[in-house]
């Protein structure tokens, strides 16, 4: 599971990456001691599970976690017992650390997330007749309507929205880009822009830093043209 940490001591900071890296089951991929700054970088990237100080200065935890429209699974770390039952009536939120925080405490609750996160993945939002990994059931006017993944060319966040391109027909659904990530294959499509999501079998030409898919040009930003070009076959 790929996880940040937010919490404004760094002392806190450094513990937890100590007590992450001990776990195998986890990746701390950053830390950050101001939450407006994890909120931009999960603007770019997807994460699994935050571990969330509540206590931080102009903007606090619960503040974080009010602003995030989609936000992963939390875990919050505090010297605070006062948060618990506050604390547990936001879904999103499945244990609660009181520092200082063992490594048997610790990988409790990673236990815990990996369990929720396991059944997350395996559930749809809405009933489907196949359960072909091919296909992929969209929600149009009370209709299920079946398109098939491989058919799909880009992907673009627009608002509450998600565009779903194919080559023959355009589908506005109600949904964002985080859902509708975890229900494709992994290894062909890309999310590129933390607007847009790609199919990388359908690209036809690269340039600085956008990419052309059919007729249209998508914008790939700098943090994610590494793992771009790290699927390419390259000659």
């Amino acid at each position: 599971m790929n996880c940040i940490v937010i919490d404004d001591e760094e002392t806190a900071r450094v513990i937890m990456g100590h007590l992450g890296i001990n776990n195998p089951n986890i990746q701390i991929q950053e830390s950050f001691q101001s939450a407006i700054k994890a909120i931009k970088y999960l603007n770019d990237y997807t994460i699994d599970l935050v571990f969330l100080d509540i206590h931080m200065p102009l903007f606090t935890g619960f503040d974080f976690i009010k602003t995030i429209k989609n936000p992963p699974q939390i875990i919050l770390t505090t010297s605070d017992k006062s948060f618990a039952l506050e604390a547990f009536e936001y879904e999103c939120i499945i244990d609660y650390f009181i520092k200082p925080i063992t490594q048997e405490r610790f990988d409790k609750g990673v236990e815990r997330a990996i369990s929720a996160y396991q059944n997350a993945v395996t559930t749809y939002d809405s009933p489907v007749p196949d359960e072909s990994l091919d296909d992929l059931y969209i929600n149009i006017d009370r209709r299920l309507v079946k398109i098939d993944i491989p058919t799909i060319d880009v992907i673009q966040a627009k608002g509450d929205y998600i565009l779903l391109k194919t080559a023959d027909k355009n589908y506005m659904v109600h949904s964002t880009l985080k859902k509708i990530e975890n229900k494709l294959p992994q290894d062909v499509f890309l999310k590129v822009h933390r607007s847009y999501i790609i199919n990388t079998k359908k690209i036809i030409d690269i340039e600085d830093n956008s990419v052309l898919l059919g007729k249209d040009v998508i914008p790939v930003s700098r943090s994610n043209r590494a793992e771009l070009m790290r699927r390419l076959n390259l000659l």
